[in-house]
């Protein structure tokens, strides 16, 4: 099973292409790395100085995680990579067919388009979701998103076959990301990118040994999509607001009964 990589260059998918390394060998990995972000306006500015001085355990939790994992993992898998500004790009596209992947993997990349789907690889192109689908979808952050909306419950990772749509896909497999109650922030952002590891890569051996799966998100729930343009500063105060609660509806068996609602996938 030849294996190609499309991920954001970060820390995080560094990681994930370290761990998918050590149980499968990676024929070639394309890393995006996007320009840097056009210059702050003054109301930007003003909400980035009201985040520092009220909201900063919201990007302390976010840069913790990523410094744990460049620390961990320094260095990608001494495979072929390319860089590209953008994932859909011709360098990107020509890339992975020379490396005749059966199976794409993807992660925190911008939207795949339709060049690059077509690309389609005799297993398939999976993506992995940061969020349970189709209960959570969208970005920039569905854990974060979880808890300013007082879902804990549904704190978790999909993994699903990629398609055009924002995390629309037909899913592989979901799963709740275990927690007790007794995470910080950062903590809790750290167990569900691992949890989310784990599962792509128990989702990669499900693959090799031939098993497949395919289950239509509209056959399981609606669900919502949030945005990253609505994630506005009174969302992330409902955030820092609402995290106290999280070990009181664990402790209580809350979240375990909302659980037993929310239909989940696995890998059979």
């Amino acid at each position: 099973m030849r294996i190609v990589l499309w991920i954001g260059n970060e820390p995080n998918q560094k990681a994930l292409a370290n761990r998918i390394e050590a149980a499968y060998p990676i024929a070639a990995i394309v890393t995006e790395t996007r320009k840097a972000q056009r210059k702050l306006g003054a109301k930007m500015l003003a909400e980035k100085v009201v985040e520092k001085l009220f909201l900063s355990a919201i990007g302390k939790a976010w840069w913790g995680m990523l410094q744990h994992y460049n620390k961990l993992y320094p260095s990608y898998p001494a495979v072929p990579t390319l860089d590209v500004e953008n994932i859909n790009s011709d360098e990107a596209y020509q890339f992975t067919l020379q490396h005749q992947p059966d199976l794409i993997i993807v992660s925190g990349t911008r939207l795949v388009k339709e060049k690059m789907l077509a690309i389609a690889p005799s297993i398939g192109i999976l993506n992995l979701h940061t969020g349970l689908s189709p209960y959570v979808k969208g970005g920039p952050n569905c854990t974060n998103w979880c808890i300013a909306t007082e879902q804990f419950h549904l704190i978790g990772n999909t993994i699903m076959w990629i398609d055009k749509g924002i995390d629309t896909g037909n899913i592989l497999a979901t799963e709740f990301t275990p927690i007790t109650g007794n995470e910080n922030l950062s903590a809790l952002h750290l167990k569900v990118m691992d949890h989310a590891h784990d599962l792509y890569v128990r989702a990669i051996a499900y693959l090799a040994k031939g098993e497949r799966q395919s289950i239509p998100q509209s056959t399981i729930a609606k669900g919502t999509t949030y945005y990253t343009k609505q994630w506005t500063l009174a969302q992330k105060f409902k955030l820092v607001g609402n995290f106290g609660k999280l070990k009181n509806k664990v402790q209580s068996g809350e979240i375990v009964q909302l659980q037993k609602e929310i239909k989940t996938v696995g890998l059979k």
